[in-house]
C-alpha cells in the first residue's frame, strides 16, 4: 500500500499500516458488534414515518403550520454534517465518531421531547440530524473491525435492516400517539438512540485505520451551507413556486456556496471532501444509483399506502379501506424481503459468485418491474403482496450492494469520506423524487368528490387510478436510470489509489 501525504502541504505524514481486524470467521462478539450497527441502523429508519405521522398532533398542540419543518430540519442538517462527518471519521476513527453522533442525536431527541415551543423543538430535530451519518459510518466501521470473511455479509445485514423499520412503524405510532401523545414519539427515540450507543460503546471496538489529514473549516462551513440551502430550495420549491424570489434565493445561494466551496477547496488542498475520487465511474455511478433506488424506494412506499388507505366505496378503481395500522400487512412484503436481498448479496458477494455490480442492478431492475405491476394491476390483494416483495427485494439487493461496491473502489483510510458522499446523493435524490411526482399528481390528476366525501375525509387530497398510475411508474422510471448507472459501473474495479508521490499532493485518483 502506498503512503499517504497529509492534506496540508506543509506537514506530510506517513500513513502507518495498521494491524487488521481478526482472520477468523464470526464470533459471539462479532454478532452482538452487529446486532449492536443493526439497533443504530434501525432507529434510523424508525425516525422517518414516526415523526412526519405525529406531525398532525404538534401542528394542534403549538398552534402551527410549520410541521413541515419538523422533517426537513432533520433531513437537512443529516445532509449538510455527513461530509464532515465522514472526513472526522478517516481522521479520528469511525467509532468515536459514530458515538458522538449518536449522543447528540439522543441530546436532541430529548430536546423536542421536553420542547416548550415550536423553535425548541426545530432545535432538537437539527441536532438529531446528526443521526443520518450513522448509516454510513455503521458500515463503515463494520468493513475496518469485522473478519475480512464476514464483511461482505455483515456490510449487506447493516445496510438492508434499513426496511425492517416499516413494519412495526404503523402499530408503534399508533401506541405511543394514542397512549401518550406526540412527546413520546421523540422519548421513545431518545431511549432508542441513547440504547443503540451503548450497545455500540459495549460490543464494537474501535477501527484502527486513520488518514493523517486536516479538515478546513472554510471548506466545512462552505460545503454544509451549500447543501443545506439548495436542499431547502429543493424542498420548499412546489410550496414557494419554482420561479418565486425565495425558491431561486435558496436554490441560487446554495450553488454559489457550493462553487465557492470548490473553487477554495482547488486552491487550498482542503480535505473536506476528495472530489477526485468522483472522476472515476465506479464511485461516481455507485452514488448516483444508490440516490435512485432510495428515491424510488421512498416514493413507492409513500404512493402504495395511499392506494390501500382510500375506501373502495368511492369508486376510483382502487382502494382496500384499510386503517393505519392495516397499512404493515401490506408493508411485511417489503421489509422481509429486503432483508433477504441484502443477505444474498452479503452471501454472494462473499463467495465470490457475483459481483455486486450486477447486484445492484437486479436490484433495481426488480424495483422497476414491481412498480410497473403495482401500477397496471393493484385490485388484487396477493398480486400487491407479491408486486411489494418484488420492490422490497429489489431494495435489498440495491441497498446491500452500494457498500459492497464503495469497499472494492476506494481504501479503508477515505471509506467514510467517500461513504459520506454517497449519503448526500442518498438524501437529496429521494428529496426530489416525490417533488416530480406529485407535481405531476397534483396537476391534473386530483379527483373530484362530493363535498360531503370531502369533509369524511378531512380534506385529505385523493387521486385518480391515473394519477397512482403515474406514481408508481415515475417511482419505476427513477429505478431504471438507476439501472442505467449502475450498468455504468466499471466490471473491473480498480481501488483508487494514493501516491505520496504525485504532484497533487497525495490525492486520490480513482480509476475509471
Amino acid at each position: 500500500m502506498a503512503s499517504y501525504a497529509s492534506f496540508d502541504a506543509t506537514e506530510p505524514a506517513e500513513r502507518v499500516e495498521p494491524p487488521g481486524p481478526p482472520q477468523s470467521g464470526w464470533s459471539w462478539r462479532s454478532v452482538c458488534s452487529l446486532a449492536a450497527l443493526v439497533a443504530v441502523v434501525e432507529t434510523l429508519a424508525l425516525s422517518y414515518p414516526l415523526v412526519p405521522m405525529a406531525e398532525p398532533a404538534i401542528a394542534a398542540h403549538f398552534h402551527t403550520t410549520s410541521t413541515g419543518w419538523v422533517m426537513m430540519s432533520f433531513l437537512i442538517v443529516g445532509a449538510a454534517t455527513a461530509p464532515v462527518a465522514g472526513r472526522l471519521a478517516d481522521l479520528h476513527g469511525k467509532r468515536r465518531i459514530l458515538l458522538s453522533c449518536l449522543g447528540i442525536s439522543a441530546a436532541g431527541a430529548l430536546i423536542s421531547a421536553l420542547a416548550p415551543s415550536i423553535g425548541v423543538l426545530l432545535a432538537g430535530r437539527c441536532l438529531f440530524g446528526l443521526l443520518v451519518p450513522c448509516l454510513f459510518l455503521s458500515y463503515s466501521l463494520a468493513r475496518d473491525v469485522f473478519p475480512p470473511k464476514t464483511v461482505a455479509l455483515a456490510v449487506s445485514i447493516v445496510t438492508a435492516a434499513v426496511g425492517l423499520a416499516a413494519i412495526p412503524a404503523p402499530y408503534l405510532t399508533e401506541r405511543l400517539l394514542d397512549d401518550h401523545g406526540y412527546r413520546t414519539v421523540f422519548g421513545f427515540l431518545c431511549v432508542a438512540t441513547a440504547a443503540s450507543a451503548v450497545a455500540v460503546a459495549l460490543t464494537t471496538r474501535e477501527s484502527t485505520v486513520r488518514l493523517p489529514v486536516r479538515v478546513g473549516v472554510r471548506g466545512a462551513v462552505l460545503a454544509g451551507a451549500g447543501l443545506a440551502a439548495a436542499l431547502v430550495g429543493v424542498s420548499q420549491g412546489p410550496a414557494w413556486g419554482w420561479a418565486a424570489p425565495a425558491t431561486l434565493a435558496w436554490l441560487g445561494g446554495g450553488a454559489a456556496l457550493l462553487v465557492a466551496w470548490r473553487v477554495t477547496a482547488a486552491r487550498t488542498g482542503d480535505a473536506l471532501l476528495d472530489i477526485r475520487l468522483w472522476r472515476g465511474r465506479a464511485v461516481l455511478c455507485t452514488a448516483i444509483a444508490a440516490g435512485c433506488v432510495y428515491a424510488a424506494t421512498g416514493l413507492y412506499s409513500i404512493v402504495l399506502p395511499m392506494l390501500i388507505r382510500t375506501p373502495a366505496m368511492l369508486g376510483l378503481g382502487y382502494g382496500f379501506g384499510v386503517t393505519p395500522t392495516g397499512v404493515a400487512e401490506y408493508l411485511v412484503p417489503i421489509g422481509l424481503l429486503s432483508v433477504v436481498g441484502g443477505i444474498a448479496v452479503g452471501v454472494l458477494e462473499g463467495r465470490g459468485l457475483l459481483r455486486p455490480r450486477w447486484l445492484l442492478a437486479l436490484g433495481m431492475l426488480s424495483t422497476a418491474i414491481g412498480s410497473v405491476l403495482t401500477a397496471y394491476s393493484h385490485d388484487d390483494k396477493d398480486l400487491l403482496l407479491l408486486f411489494a416483495g418484488l420492490v422490497g427485494l429489489g431494495t435489498g439487493l440495491a441497498y446491500a450492494a452500494t457498500p459492497n461496491l464503495l469497499i472494492a473502489a476506494v481504501p479503508p483510510d477515505v471509506q467514510a469520506s467517500t461513504a459520506a458522499l454517497v449519503s448526500v446523493s442518498q438524501t437529496v435524490v429521494p428529496a426530489i423524487g416525490p417533488i416530480i411526482a406529485f407535481s405531476v399528481m397534483n396537476g391534473s390528476h386530483i379527483a373530484e368528490l362530493p363535498p360531503f366525501i370531502v369533509r369524511m375525509l378531512n380534506g385529505a387530497i385523493v387521486y385518480t387510478e391515473r394519477g397512482l398510475q403515474i406514481g408508481f411508474l415515475i417511482a419505476a422510471a427513477i429505478a431504471a436510470v438507476g439501472l442505467l448507472f449502475a450498468l455504468l459501473v466499471p466490471r473491473t474495479i480498480e481501488q483508487a489509489s494514493i501516491d505520496a508521490a504525485a504532484p497533487d499532493r497525495g490525492l486520490p485518483r480513482a480509476a475509471n
